[in-house]
């Protein structure tokens, strides 16, 4: 078994059972206008969504996990099984360790076996992009008969482990080669320290199809890294993950707001802290067009691998319900009866953020697109 395959159960294990999240919660900055008289019947509230050409019946993604390890599988089998029920879009994690070795592929191919109608993206992390090209993008969209490709950045994490890929030289460029030879859409996600206008600009302009803000706000993959570098003894990787894990990155909702200041639309996915459907109405509200989470369909999936039964994943379908549900609570009390409507919602940024988003200059650009109408 490869380091990569090892590394991800480890982290798997570590995101389950060790404290991980943010402490700051950006979510709490947001606040929703209430409508006191929303002339709305909420169980007529409509919750499907398209996304890059596909509909989804919830503006909710089951985030990309896991993957690249026999003891994966049935995990993926699980989210995939709710995926597949509910209609709701999923992703899978990075699919490296089955390019390293064949026999890691059955974990992540599982996902289009079990979710045949669903929409599935494939991953691969920038820095891989050097070293497996087109052909390895091509191979890991064949794996899981892909609608999408994700390109992942993670340098933050990168930086902290030991045996981190820390050459970042040309992945713009390998980024752009990807947009202009794969068929499939193209999104490039953060994973956990967010994304800023500058960069999103970039990505925009190489060919990019949506961006995943991953932003700072909920389960730090860096700091998840202390964990590692406790368990190997390593003083420096724990100095390095206390330094950075728990404070870097940009938050999730100020990386929505500068994403959604660029002056022409691009769809946006909201990464990053989303823990129920109020974040979700928040998220979209400010910008984005539906919203990706992990850690809370991690645990229902770890509980239904343990009752041992194949295919059990009624509890994170009731996960995932329970959060539509929210929402819809959410779009009912400000009037709006579909996630379109939801979009022009009124909202009020307080706080750290908006500290960040008036000093950085966007709240003022997201108010005049909005008043566009864009």
């Amino acid at each position: 078994m490869g380091n990569t395959s090892r590394r991800k159960i480890e982290q798997l294990q570590i995101c389950a059972e060790e404290e991980v999240e943010a402490r700051e919660n950006c979510f709490a900055d947001v606040k929703l206008i209430h409508v006191a008289l929303p002339e709305i019947d909420k169980e007529e509230i409509y919750l499907k969504t398209e996304f890059l050409g596909f509909s989804l019946n919830y503006p909710i993604m089951i985030a990309s996990m896991t993957g690249g390890h026999p003891g994966t599988r049935r995990i993926n089998e699980v989210l995939a099984e709710a995926a597949e029920t509910l209609g709701v879009g999923m992703g899978v994690g990075s699919q490296r360790a089955a390019l390293e070795g064949t026999e890691q592929e059955d974990s992540f191919r599982v996902v289009r076996d079990i979710a045949p109608n669903s929409f599935i993206y494939a991953n691969l992390g920038a820095p891989q992009l050097k070293e497996y090209g087109i052909e390895g993008v091509e191979r890991v969209i064949e794996m899981i008969d892909a609608d999408a490709i994700a390109i992942h950045l993670n340098f933050l994490q990168e930086a902290i482990q030991p045996e981190g890929n820390v050459d970042a030289r040309g992945c713009l460029a390998l980024i752009k080669e990807v947009c202009e030879a794969i068929k499939k859409p193209v999104i490039v996600k953060e994973t956990g320290a967010g994304i800023s206008y500058e960069v999103v600009k970039k990505l925009h302009e190489v060919g990019v199809s949506a961006i995943d803000v991953g932003g700072f706000g909920g389960t730090s993959l860096a700091a998840a890294e202390i964990y590692r570098a406790k368990a190997e003894g390593d003083e420096l990787g724990v100095h390095l993950g206390h330094l950075f894990g728990w404070d870097w990155g940009i938050p999730t909702v100020e990386s929505i707001v500068e994403c959604s200041a660029l002056p022409f639309a691009m769809p946006i996915i909201a990464t990053g802290g989303i823990r129920n459907g109020l974040d979700v109405a928040k998220s979209i509200a400010l910008g984005a067009d539906l919203c990706s989470a992990a850690l809370p369909f991690l645990k229902p999936a770890l509980e239904s691998e343990s009752t041992g039964e194949r295919g059990n994943a009624d509890r994170v379908i009731e996960k995932i319900k329970e959060m539509g549900e929210e929402l819809k609570v959410a779009m009912f009390l400000t009037g709006c009866k579909t996630v379109e409507e939801l979009k022009e919602a009124e909202v009020i940024i307080t706080g750290k953020t908006k500290e960040i988003a008036e000093q950085r200059g966007f709240l003022e650009r997201v108010k005049r697109k909005r008043r566009k109408g864009l």
